[in-house]
């Protein structure tokens, strides 16, 4: 019988074993994991500390029963210490756990900042969802809530902290909120929806350290002065969680995360990686990237599962979709951006245009902000990015799908849209900016 072990229970590791055991029923697939739980959407658990999903219980995706049902063998709380390619074991401590196929999916890990009083009671990671159950019931003592970093992760807590009535403070050394991958023009409209809900954004600020009283945070000290807080969220890098592979050999890529082929392969035969502790190839751009562990872990889980159990099925070149609700503002796009643009040294034209999710006289209708990049000679689209109401995350795929396809401009302009009044306007905003980026070119000439 055919072995896999399984490293890792998150989306990666959890859509490995389960595409793995479902293409065959003959394999013996064993998941570890250091945490209690497998299946759930640690994404969720900001809306879960804001309210607007009610309780944890709705984050699983399924039972343990579920699983054990399907024939995998699911070993939770448990610590790979290290792994032996020559005898083909995975160890636990003591345990011994023999594979024919391993797929590492070791995730990511915070890096934390180099402060003082990190150490501190009060001073938290969110990351499992058990810890995440016991930080829930302490928020209901907390008047004063510090984030660090305006990640994706940092800006949905502090969208969902004020909705418990908790004053929230964002740090960032950053000029603007998600900078690594959003334009500061797009992320306007999120920064304004945040401070009328009374989030107090400290930006181009230092963090300094963190400051206790008997064991436990009473204040964040800043670059901006000293911010009081019962609790501070830790929202920096996630670096990928690469020790175990590295243990073994594991090429080990620019961006810090392990290489992997188009199969999800590593350059250790029989060894398969996935998740956020791998880079793929950014179509455009013709550069390896780490992913967005939310979007991708799980399906490049499954290509590995699927290959790791015989078959034969190519990931994908990435063109990264995005989007995520600021405030009251969706946010959103495919990659590049135009900060990115620039420091690629790119040439682009830009197109932008605002127009509306609905009818104008629909009640409901808002707008929408849309920015396009394109290459200023073919035309050819390199980027998009949204801020508005309902539709981001479409137009958001979409535009991915587009980029991949190389569509231009002119395609765009001309595109076919729906018109419904209460869910699309008579003009697409996608077209507008189009329309408005081949005006801009034509008047240049």
């Amino acid at each position: 019988m055919t072995k896999i072990v399984v490293v890792g229970g998150g989306a990666a590791g959890t859509g490995a074993a389960t595409i793995a055991i479902q293409h065959d029923r003959s394999l013996s697939v064993t998941l570890l994991t250091e945490f209690e739980d497998i299946a759930y959407s640690p994404c969720g658990i900001p809306y879960v500390f804001g309210r607007e999903i009610e309780k944890f219980d709705g984050l699983f995706m399924q039972t343990p029963d579920f699983y054990k049902e399907m024939g995998l063998d699911v070993r939770p709380c448990t610590v790979v210490t290290r792994i032996d390619m020559g005898e083909r074991v995975v160890y636990a401590g003591e345990e011994k756990f023999p594979f024919d196929k391993l797929i590492i999916a070791t995730g990511w890990e915070y890096d934390p900042p180099d402060v003082p009083g990190t150490d501190l009671g009060g001073v938290e990671y969110i990351k499992n969802i058990r810890r995440a159950m016991e930080l829930d019931k302490q928020l209901d003592q907390v008047k004063r809530a510090v984030v660090y970093k305006a990640k994706p992760l940092g800006l949905e807590l502090i969208s969902a902290l004020p909705h418990r009535g908790i004053e929230t403070h964002l740090v960032d050394e950053a000029p603007w909120l998600l900078s690594d991958f959003a334009d500061p023009d797009m992320m306007k409209p999120v920064q304004d929806s945040l401070e009328e809900m009374g989030v107090k954004l400290h930006l181009g600020t230092k963090l300094l350290g963190f400051k206790g009283q008997n064991s436990r945070l009473s204040a964040v000290e800043t670059s901006d002065g000293e911010i009081p807080a019962e609790m501070a969220f830790v929202a920096t890098t996630m670096k990928p969680a690469t020790a175990l592979a590295q243990s073994i050999g594991c090429k080990i890529g620019s961006t810090g995360a392990i290489v992997v082929d188009d199969h999800m392969r590593t350059s250790v035969p029989d060894v398969y990686a996935a998740g956020a502790c791998v880079e793929v190839m950014h179509g455009l751009l013709k550069i390896p990237i780490q992913l967005l562990p939310g979007s991708y872990a799980y399906p490049m889980g499954k290509i590995a599962g699927y290959n790791a159990a015989g078959g034969d099925r190519p990931f994908q070149e990435v063109f990264v979709p995005w989007g995520i609700i600021g405030g009251k503002v969706q946010v959103g796009g495919a990659l590049i951006s135009e900060t990115i643009a620039k420091a690629m040294g790119m040439p682009y034209m830009v197109g932008r245009a605002t127009g509306i999710t609905a009818a104008r006289y629909y009640p409901t209708h808002e707008k929408m902000h849309v920015k396009l990049l394109a290459d200023p000679k073919t035309h050819r689209v390199l980027g998009a990015q949204f801020a508005g109401g309902d539709g981001v995350k479409e137009r958001a795929d979409f535009m991915a799908f587009a980029i991949r396809k190389e569509s231009t401009l002119e395609e765009l302009a001309t595109m076919e849209n729906v018109y419904s009044p209460p869910i699309g306007a008579l003009n697409e905003p996608i077209a507008l900016a189009a329309q408005a980026a081949l005006r801009d070119a034509a008047a240049k000439k």
